[in-house]
């Protein structure tokens, strides 16, 4: 039986990271859409099985099962879980010695076969001999000879019960669990989703919040960076056994205004500063930095300080934080004043800026 091999199928190493993963499927997403080669019957397949691969590999859990027990994985847990989650195939487990091609060499072909002679009485010897069933149906080796479908019907219930799929030997772990009745077990459930609000302090410099769900309080580690609709994924914590995925919101803050990683701000300056420059204390969310204007600064002249932004969730480096000035003039001038700031103009001579 051909198994589909999810890193040959999107072209990465075994060791590729989640980014370079999303970037070969994206890339192969777009050869292969179907919308791109309308009734190609090869095109849609190739498409199918790139989503495939991708829904496992995208997925750590997955995909580290994956990497463990290859393309059967599924099956392999639920026969692992069925078992106390001890190995079925390890050392002293019911199955050792009977797994073949790839167990071990870390490679994702893994099937599983069982060795006899070929005839069908040994198969059930070996059956009866770990489960204590008689799979002949008639209490005896002579009886299995001619007691083939009532073989099969008790093979196909023990093989349920493991969590395999019924309707044969070699490859069963591909075949979807069924129960006694013939029915499919429930796919693995939906994630659950929860809301955190957090301040711009908080997802600049990362901190953990309490998540309350179903009475249960989950301390929630947030990573630096995370912005609006940044999902953080708890396996297995949600209700049922669910995922939990945590979605983030951050509250808007009173001095500056996020976009992506860069950071905008005003601050106020005086007639003074603008005229004959100088240097200003700028506030940040890593503490207080000093801006030197030089003489002459306009009014909404904008400067950029590097790397006094956010951090980037996926590293690269912090933002920057653009801060734009806003020139205050004096009021209520006294007599003197004017007189002393009428002097000054005209010694400065100030073009007409309308004209």
């Amino acid at each position: 039986m051909d198994v589909q091999d999810y890193y040959r199928t999107l072209g990465v190493a075994r060791t590729a990271t989640q980014a370079e993963i999303k970037k070969a499927f994206r890339k192969l997403a777009r050869e292969h859409h179907p919308d791109r080669k309308p009734g190609d019957k090869a095109a849609e397949r190739r498409f199918k099985e790139i989503n495939e691969a991708n829904e496992v590999l995208s997925d750590p859990a997955k995909r580290e099962k994956y990497d463990r027990f290859g393309k059967d994985w599924e099956a392999y847990s639920r026969a692992g879980a069925a078992a106390g989650n001890a190995d079925p195939f390890g050392p002293g487990g019911p199955f050792a010695g009977y797994a073949t091609y790839g167990r071990g060499s870390g490679g994702p072909n893994v099937r599983y076969e069982f060795r006899t002679s070929g005839e069908a009485g040994d198969f059930s010897d070996f059956f009866r001999m770990m489960f204590g069933e008689d799979l002949g149906g008639s209490g005896g080796r002579g009886g299995a000879r001619g007691g083939g479908r009532a073989r099969r019907g008790n093979l196909d219930d023990v093989l349920s019960d493991m969590g395999f799929g019924g309707g044969g030997v070699a490859g069963a772990g591909a075949q979807p669990a069924r129960g006694r009745a013939g029915t499919a077990t429930a796919e693995r459930l939906p994630a659950v989703e929860a809301t955190a609000e957090i301040t711009l302090e908080e997802a600049f410099h990362g901190t953990t919040r309490i998540v309350e769900m179903d009475g249960r309080r989950l301390e929630v580690t947030i990573p630096r960076g995370v912005d609006i609709g940044s999902r953080v994924r708890l396996t297995g914590k949600g209700p049922d056994g669910r995922d939990l995925v945590v979605v983030f919101q951050v509250r808007p803050h009173s001095f500056f205004t996020r976009r992506g990683a860069d950071l905008e701000r005003e601050i106020p300056i005086t007639l003074k500063e603008a005229l004959l420059g100088g240097e200003v204390a700028v506030g940040t969310l890593k503490g207080r930095v000093l801006l030197t204007l030089p003489a002459g600064t306009q009014n909404a002249k904008t400067f950029r300080l590097s790397k006094q932004g956010m951090p980037r969730l996926k590293g690269d480096g912090p933002g920057d934080l653009y801060v734009r000035v806003k020139v205050i003039l004096p009021t209520h001038l006294t007599d003197e004043a004017k007189a002393a700031a009428e002097l000054f103009l005209d010694l400065a001579n100030q073009p007409d800026p309308r004209g």
